[in-house]
């Protein structure tokens, strides 16, 4: 897809919106038309011209009435602007957002949270400017075209004078486009790397202060802001030189347009009211010249923020960014609709067969894993650092896309697992969990319907019920940026109990009780089992969910090394053993 192509897309995602808006920037444009003309009648009538057909009077209160004509288009216009471009940005960024969540979770986007920020704010805002710069451009075109037929019709050789220096720069936009792409791609870049710098330290705050690693961490800082300054400085510098070339480029052709009209005045080919018509409109042509070239310089640099949203569509297609789906910007949002447990989500048996990927960078993974989960089981897959634990449990549910395979629920293959391990057939808590800084409650339901006895029975399951006892505001304390104010434990049980919530099928817990002491460890699976609610596939290498566990699975390099419950296991598994003595930790 060419950036033309984009812009047409976006301009026929809400045709009447942008042919209003290019209708009252058309009209905007050529408001000049008429003041300039009775501009010629005011001093045509001030030097008894011939050509004076109003009174002086009546030409000042036309002229009045055009200036106060041209200011409400003016407030029209924006206010039409305005309503485009929210409607193209809120596309642009609903489409990417939409691509992204359909993605395998652990590789939704292939950049760093900072620049795919920059992908939404600063590329969809250059997007933008472009598709609403070539409404200026249409209506300043239409304006030059019928400037040109009057001025053409006075004098011929004085109008050609006027609009030479827009060739001038057109051929400095084209000449540049190289190095403006370049420029922009580099101070892009710059930005997103400061951006996830600042994310990165607000999320680890408490790690830098225990390291004392303050100064290293502001000099890193530094380091990358002086690098955005310089990428900045130079797009700016650049930008701002062919500001200059394209004004100064207008401003000797003026002077000469205006030696040249002194010259037809003297000699008697122009009248008064004919040079102040020239004068009047070479000020409006002048910014068509500047604003066209302007409008180039956009052009190119949408080029390069094309380029990186489609970079982060990673292999879907360009067309994806400018698909047309309905936006809901007026009346109150839908509530989302969280799906009700039925009796086809019921799970009596998953089966995996030959699971296998391997991760492109490394070529490390998991390899012809066969998995059987009968329903209301506790399933533990344990294994030294590195054996594809962790990978196991994301390629099953679909946060990684599997190399080859065969996933079954109830004997039925699953086709995309990413979409189909959700609540409520499946519920699944990371090695890290992801909190928001917003209540605890909140955090626990995520858009959940608020049930107090669900809510209750999630928090007892997940041994959340002391900790929340001892917070100021109890369930609706503020937990802080990525859950600051609580504790490891905390946070992990919180996650927890968020996903009990969901009253899932499936419960995939990933090393869920590595920040907990081994007291509420013991209650947490003790409370799991008086439920025996869900099927339960845990990632762990604590004994105390071993212990638990009705199969146990052991990984080694990516493959199973042995199967079966702790006591065959101990007995005839040399790896199993180590791992239960502690000796691989």
């Amino acid at each position: 897809m060419t950036t033309f192509q984009l812009i047409w897309k976006l301009v026929r995602y809400r045709p009447l919106w942008y042919t209003v808006n290019a209708l009252m920037w058309t009209l905007i444009y050529l408001a000049p038309i008429a003041p300039g003309l009775l501009t010629k009648a005011f001093f045509d009538a001030l030097t008894d011209s011939a050509a004076a057909k109003l009174g002086l009077w009546a030409i000042i209160a036309l002229l009045l009435a055009a200036a106060g004509g041209r200011a409400v288009l003016i407030v029209l216009g924006f206010m039409t602007d305005v309503n485009f471009r929210m409607r193209m940005g809120g596309l642009l960024r609903r489409n990417m957002l939409r691509h992204i969540l359909k993605e395998p979770g652990a590789k939704a986007i292939p950049v760093s949270p900072g620049e795919a920020i920059s992908n939404f704010r600063d590329d969809v805002e250059q997007t933008e400017e472009a598709v609403s710069w070539s409404v200026d451009a249409l209506g300043m075109t239409v304006f030059a075209i019928v400037s040109f037929a009057i001025l053409v019709r006075i004098d011929a050789q004085l109008t050609l004078f006027v609009f030479v220096p827009l060739v001038l720069v057109v051929t400095a936009a084209q000449l540049s486009t190289a190095r403006l792409q370049k420029y922009r791609a580099a101070s892009r870049e710059a930005t997103g790397q400061v951006t996830e710098a600042i994310s990165e330290m607000f999320g680890a705050v408490q790690a830098i202060q225990v390291a004392g690693a303050e100064e290293r961490v502001i000099g890193r800082f530094r380091k990358l802001n002086e690098q955005r300054r310089s990428a900045m400085l130079k797009d700016k510098l650049f930008n701002q030189t062919l500001d200059s070339i394209f004004s100064n480029t207008v401003n000797l052709g003026t002077g000469l347009i205006l030696l040249l009209g002194a010259q037809s005045m003297r000699s008697g080919s122009l009248t008064v009211g004919d040079f102040a018509l020239f004068v009047y409109y070479l000020t409006f042509v002048t910014q068509f010249i500047q604003n066209f070239g302007k409008f180039l310089t956009y052009f190119k640099q949408t080029e390069v923020a094309k380029q990186r949203m489609e970079q982060l569509l990673q292999n879907g297609s360009p067309q994806l960014l400018v698909e047309p789906h309905p936006l809901y910007l007026r009346g109150p949002l839908q509530e989302p609709v969280i799906p009700a447990k039925t009796a086809a989500d019921r799970l009596d048996v998953l089966e995996v067969k030959a699971l296998s990927y391997r991760y492109p960078e490394t070529g490390r993974g998991i390899e012809d894993i066969d998995l059987r989960l009968p329903r209301h089981s506790f399933t533990v897959v344990t294994g030294r650092i590195g054996s594809g634990k962790t990978t196991l449990a994301r390629v099953l549910l679909g946060l990684l896309p599997k190399d080859s395979g065969d996933i079954r629920w109830n004997g039925q293959p699953v086709g995309d697992p990413g979409s189909f391990f959700v609540p409520p057939r499946s519920a699944y808590t990371p090695q890290v969990p992801r909190l928001y800084s917003d209540t605890l409650k909140r955090n626990i339901l995520l858009g959940a319907a608020d049930n107090p006895e669900a809510l209750d029975n999630a928090i007892r399951a997940a041994v959340l019920e002391p900790d929340i006892a001892g917070l100021p505001a109890g369930l609706d304390t503020l937990i802080g940026p990525r859950g600051v104010k609580l504790s490891g434990g905390q946070a992990q049980r919180t996650a927890a109990a968020r996903m009990f919530a969901r009253d899932a099928e499936l419960l995939v817990f990933d090393d869920l009780s590595s920040a907990l002491d081994v007291e509420t460890e013991r209650k947490l699976w003790e409370r799991l089992f008086e439920r025996r609610s869900a099927t339960c596939l845990v990632v762990s290498h604590r004994k105390a969910a071993l212990a638990y566990a009705d199969r146990i699975l052991v990984l080694k390099d990516g493959r199973v090394e042995a199967s079966g419950t702790l006591e065959q296991l101990l007995r005839e598994s040399e790896e199993m053993r180590r791992l239960w003595n502690r000796e691989l930790e």
